[in-house]
């Protein structure tokens, strides 16, 4: 089905300058969709993917993060905001009110093909997007990343960054340009690269699993913490994902074994999740000591994250109504009920940030302080060596197995031509 809106900026014209900042765009929680995917869930097209979205919507969460590899994630989000965007009259309500476009934002990648296959060439970036435009029914995207950048050279995300520039500036597809990745000095290295080479900063930078309970090595180290380097880089939003690390910081844990029991085979993460057997193990300790304590592990493990970050990623966050910057969250959910545990906890952290902001408090709450107390002083001592373990993303011994002469051929599946044709059909007279 072809795209149903027309973006702003392609009447106003294709200069990034008619925009205003990221940081002004992007709400401080923002959803993650990876989870609509086998990696996360055994049937993602059984999962309640219409309601979950449009309860966030509701609930004020107004931007979804996706990609390409998630499996199937860019399409049941799309037809999820398809359905908001164009409801269909029903008996009960013969006269809908479509949600418009302008209400949300939607972030995706491009770049990563498969596990192992990653084509950042320009002519791969555009049809990637193009594909993505089509999956998500929209004309534009409003912040592209380049996908998990540390599995390729830093010139070939130099050119896939251009190749998205290119795209908001003389196509108006694409608003904000960011890059993403795990190990978090390589995303500091590109960052400064990318300046260094174009004299722009990326707009933002996603970081996965290095501001959590387990790994804070994101703003660890003050002036001379990845986050800082970010930030003197010009990058103006620095988001914080995976804040349960994929799954590790849970009460049902992942299984030490790659090859898990009959019982444990029905948690999908047991054999794809990078993590080695002795951290798992570890992690798993951190749901008896939540327990104990009358707490689930996702409780104190979203509340650390989502408050903390707000106050130490502010350098780098999005502006709230208040006029203060927060640190923002991208926070991935499977059911309605972890959605609304999410937004619970944010809520109340921006309530004591907003009491902060006037003069109520300096910083905490009774139950930010009960989390605080229950992380320093039992869980980090229970992580001991595995506390701020990171395992190695890319590095010297990846191979990327997207053939060369691969590199760059987009599909014949309609993708490239519809869009011409579109665009053909809109020079017309």
């Amino acid at each position: 089905m072809p795209p149903t809106t027309t973006p702003p900026a392609a009447a106003a014209g294709p200069a990034a300058s008619s925009h205003p900042p990221l940081r002004a765009v992007l709400p401080p929680l923002i959803l993650g969709t990876a989870t609509f995917n086998t990696q996360y869930v055994s049937d993602p097209l059984s999962m309640p993917y219409h309601s979950i979205i449009s309860r966030a919507l509701a609930l004020g969460v107004s931007a979804f993060d996706t990609s390409p590899y998630y499996g199937p994630s860019e399409t049941l989000l799309g037809t999820a905001l398809h359905e908001l965007m164009s409801p269909v009259p029903t008996a009960s309500n013969h006269t809908p009110v479509p949600v418009p476009r302008s209400s949300f934002a939607i972030i995706t990648k491009a770049g990563r093909v498969a596990p192992e296959e990653f084509d950042y060439s320009p002519e791969w970036i555009r049809y990637s997007v193009l594909r993505s435009l089509q999956r998500l029914h929209t004309d534009y995207l409003d912040l592209v990343y380049t996908h998990d950048a540390e599995f390729v050279t830093p010139g070939e995300v130099l050119a896939a960054v251009r190749e998205l520039r290119r795209l908001r500036d003389e196509e108006g597809l694409v608003r904000y340009v960011g890059i993403s990745g795990f190990p978090v000095d390589t995303l500091a290295e590109l960052a400064e690269m990318i300046l260094a080479e174009t004299g722009e900063p990326v707009d933002a930078v996603l970081s996965y699993g290095h501001f959590t309970v387990q790994n804070g090595r994101l703003a660890g180290g003050g002036e001379t913490s990845s986050l800082a380097r970010l930030k003197r880089a010009g990058v103006d939003v620095v988001l914080n994902a995976s804040i349960l690390g994929m799954g590790l910081l849970t009460s049902r844990g992942i299984p030490a074994d790659p090859e898990p029991s009959s019982k444990e085979s029905e948690n999908p993460l047991a054999k794809w999740h990078p993590s080695p057997a002795g951290l798992r193990v570890a992690c798993k300790t951190l749901a008896g000591i939540a327990e104990r304590a009358g707490e689930r592990l996702e409780s104190v493990a979203i509340r650390w994250s989502l408050e903390e970050w707000a106050r130490v990623g502010a350098i780098a966050g999005v502006e709230t109504p208040p006029g203060q910057r927060v640190g923002g969250t991208v926070c991935g959910v499977s059911s309605i009920a972890e959605l609304e545990e999410t937004v619970k906890e944010w809520r109340e952290v921006q309530a004591g940030l907003e009491n902060a902001s006037k003069g109520g408090f300096e910083y905490g709450s009774p139950r930010q302080e009960k989390v605080l107390k229950l992380v320093r002083e039992q869980m980090w001592p229970a992580l001991g060596e595995w506390k701020d373990y990171v395992w190695e993303s890319g590095g010297p011994g990846f191979v990327n197995k997207r053939r060369e002469e691969d590199k760059g051929v987009a599909p014949d599946d309609g993708v490239v031509a519809a869009h011409e044709a579109r665009k053909s059909t809109q020079k017309a007279p």
